[in-house]
């Protein structure tokens, strides 16, 4: 999809064909060498989560992605006696929608093109089970599948136009104009984060003279001057934190064949070294870190530079929607670190808590909600309101993930089949959407598409004049904020 857009792009700005293909194999390597370090990450975790549930005998719903999209493929036929084949052409009407809502953006407002692939296919397959839950009619009623698909991709395509649409502000602040947009998981919640961090932390849209403390402004006695450079500080905390985790698991977990072979790691040998193990596990956080912001870095160029085109002939004054991952390479990059942490840090409260009172829905963290969400509204809240803002929004971002899920997942049966997306537009957003899809049926399809539809058009009225110069001339944008704050 990358590689597809950048092609277009160039091939629209009229260049070279040597210069269109190799923007385009880089925009592709680019996205490889991020899906390597985002994969990493991944990977990196399983064996700590895996000791979690198999060291514990925790029998719980995983929030995570990948455990969501297999939650949905094992029930759906079972709950509900659908096909989940359908998901994909759910997929391919809804983005059908967002490229609408993109092109008529004079009249929708919406400047943003959902572009991650993988990620529609994860949200498609979850929206298509909330949807069949709160509208059952829609299969059990006889209605054919054309129609049915037509309503869910009306919701899930403006979620699209209008979630990606309100991280073009944000985004284009963090990275000085760099031109895209996120399409991802959190994209209310970066929204929410980088409001709240202005409004609570910050100078409140400059309202209020207040100098902001971020994390690359601490001076660090001695020692403590390391925590300054990115890699070694995401090196160190890894490996303290996990470190202590992986020890009390223990190392007959590491070294049981099964439980590796079930959870997909490799086995600690016989006469291995725990303590080496345990380095190793713990440093590669930091490696795929590293890799994943190559990624970045490589591709992003070449992908806003090509876009300019499309924007240019085919969806004018848009930007493209992107990972969540995309925007590590700018701003301060221990802001991912501790935005991550803190955010585990309120899973983990939130976790505790649901065993406490005997939840009946137990949740265990995933990798990737704890660290792509809380990572990226982390560094956005650091840029807005600093290092309180960076470890506060993130912590209370990790307590929603957890209730929000196990509220949702337990309630339309999700939590069954051992998984939940869990990211935090799908703990707040979409059991709100569900709420309302449930309790006003039909009338709640044009319910929930009249709110989301009106989001982007209260953005614009609050400042006419700024909302489509931020993406057609960031530079001409700083302008006119400057003479707005004399």
């Amino acid at each position: 999809m990358i590689g597809f857009i950048t092609m277009i792009g160039y091939i629209l700005l009229k260049k070279k064909w040597y210069d269109v293909l190799g923007g385009t194999l880089k925009a592709i390597i680019g996205m490889l060498i991020l899906n390597v370090g985002s994969s990493g990450l991944v990977n990196t975790f399983r064996p700590i989560l895996a000791g979690l549930k198999g060291r514990f005998n925790l029998t719980a719903t995983v929030i995570d992605p990948y455990f969501g999209q297999n939650a949905v493929t094992a029930g759906v036929e079972e709950t509900f006696g659908a096909g989940f084949s359908q998901v994909m052409i759910l997929l391919l009407i809804a983005f059908i929608v967002n490229i609408l809502l993109v092109r008529f953006n004079k009249i929708t407002k919406c400047r943003s093109l959902f572009t991650t692939g993988h990620v529609q296919v994860q949200q498609a397959a979850t929206a298509y089970w909330l949807i069949l839950f709160a509208l059952p009619g829609l299969w059990q009623g006889g209605i054919k599948t054309v129609p049915m698909l037509i309503i869910m991709a009306v919701i899930l395509g403006a979620y699209w136009a209008v979630g990606s649409n309100l991280t073009v502000k944000p985004m284009q602040e963090l990275t000085d104009g760099a031109g895209f947009a996120i399409a991802h998981q959190q994209m209310f919640g970066i929204r929410l984060g980088y409001i709240l961090a202005d409004k609570i932390f910050g100078t409140n849209g400059g309202k209020r003279k207040k100098e902001i403390k971020k994390i690359g402004d601490l001076e660090l006695p001695g020692f403590f001057s390391i925590f300054n450079e990115n890699m070694v500080c995401t090196a160190i905390l890894m490996t303290v934190f996990f470190g202590i985790i992986m020890i009390i698991i223990g190392r007959p977990f590491f070294m049981d064949a099964e439980m590796a072979k079930a959870y997909g790691f490799s086995a600690l040998g016989e006469s291995a070294s725990f303590v080496m193990y345990i380095l190793t596990t713990c440093l590669n956080f930091a490696v795929y870190l590293a890799i994943l912001q190559l990624g970045v870095r490589t591709f992003v160029t070449e992908l806003t530079a090509s876009f300019q085109g499309i924007a240019d002939k085919l969806l004018p004054a848009s930007v493209p929607g992107v990972d969540c991952a995309v925007c590590y390479g700018f701003g301060d990059a221990n802001a991912v670190t501790f935005g991550f942490l803190a955010g585990l840090t309120g899973q983990l409260i939130a976790i505790i808590a649901l065993i406490i009172f005997k939840s009946p829905v137990l949740i265990i963290c995933g990798f990737v909600p704890v660290f792509f969400d809380n990572a990226t509204i982390g560094l956005v809240a650091n840029e807005k309101g600093g290092l309180k803002a960076c470890l506060c929004i993130p912590f209370l971002s990790g307590l929603i993930q957890v209730f929000g899920s196990a509220l949702i997942a337990g309630w339309v049966g999700m939590a069954q089949y051992g998984g939940y997306l869990g990211m935090f537009d799908w703990a707040t957003v979409w059991p709100a959407i569900t709420v309302i899809l449930k309790y006003l049926g039909y009338a709640g399809v044009a319910v929930v598409a009249i709110i989301l539809l009106a989001i982007p058009q209260i953005e614009y009225r609050r400042d006419p004049k700024g909302y489509f110069l931020i993406t057609e001339d960031y530079e001409a944008y700083k302008e006119y904020i400057a003479s707005k704050q004399k």
